[in-house]
């Protein structure tokens, strides 16, 4: 018999079996993880600051599984949009539905909070995670691309954004 999975919003307490979830996507990812100054801003932004909502997919009162999202807004459909950053279960308990759980219970929030669509990324290396959306009735979208500015790339624009603005009111002092 199958073993029940139970969704619930993350709490302060589970911070530790979290980042360890974080850690393991990282790995899944082929990405670094986390420094420990970004993971304790992560655990001030969700349940703090609550920039970020958290859902964990609890077995045998473990967690085993996350989805980190948030609202971002769409002008032309004047409704919030839910971003979901991250929906990772352990590969142990892949293909047992709690990804589907996850998922559709942020299908749920963005319904209850009036958004007029759901939005997220997916690697293109990760074909098992593009199948299970397609199959879900999610669409690829292929006239968008993402652009990322990285923090070095923000403090370089941010530094040559005041050097900007003091050219121009150097210009304007001369008139």
């Amino acid at each position: 018999m199958e073993k029940a999975v139970r969704i619930r919003k993350g709490r302060r307490g589970d911070a530790s079996a979290f980042l360890r979830l974080v850690v393991s996507l990282a790995v899944f990812e082929k990405l670094e993880p986390p420094t420990p100054a970004a993971r304790r801003r992560m655990i001030n932004d969700i349940f703090d600051r609550k920039l970020v909502n958290l859902l964990l997919a609890i077995r045998e009162g473990k967690p085993v599984g996350y989805a980190l999202y948030f609202f971002t807004y769409s002008s032309f459909l004047a409704r919030p949009t839910l971003y979901l950053e991250d929906l990772f279960v352990l590969s142990e308990f892949r293909g047992s539905g709690m990804g589907k759980s996850l998922f559709m219970r942020c299908v749920g929030e963005a319904s209850k909070k009036g958004c007029g669509r759901m939005e997220w990324s997916v690697l293109n290396w990760n074909r098992k995670a593009i199948r299970f959306y397609e199959a879900l009735g999610a669409r690829r979208l292929s006239d968008w691309s993402v652009f990322r500015l990285d923090s070095g790339g923000l403090r370089r624009l941010a530094a040559r954004g005041k050097t900007d603005k003091l050219t121009i009111l150097a210009r304007q002092s001369r008139n």
